[in-house]
């Protein structure tokens, strides 16, 4: 999907005591690209795109992309509608956001495409 590069902030270098600076594969993934990764979520089975910079409040251009970016993952991969969560509750330093179904919170047993 192409979208205009939109400027970083933050520490780009990742930091050694993150879980989303780490990336770790554990999880599915359905995208990956110079601005972020998205995965499902170890915790709550939904889609989830990581910023790649360790910084927990991107530009408002940076977070229309990432979410931009979460929506194609859910409309490709997916059959439910969402909304952004951008709530960072066990990770607060590091910008993410869940694409959670409508009406609920986890995503165990929805139906992909």
């Amino acid at each position: 999907m192409p979208m205009a590069i939109v400027a970083l902030t933050g520490t780009v270098e990742p930091m050694a005591d993150c879980d989303l600076c780490e990336a770790a594969q554990i999880t599915p993934w359905f995208h990956e690209d110079d601005l972020c990764w998205i995965a499902e979520c170890e915790i709550c089975a939904v889609p989830m795109v990581v910023w790649k910079v360790h910084d927990p409040e991107p530009p408002a251009d940076v977070k229309e992309a990432l979410h931009a970016r979460l929506a194609v993952v859910v409309e490709e991969h997916f059959d439910f509608e969402h909304y952004v969560d951008d709530h960072m509750r066990n990770i607060p330093d590091h910008y993410h956001a869940h694409a959670r179904p409508r009406g609920g919170f986890f995503g165990h047993g929805l139906r992909r495409r």
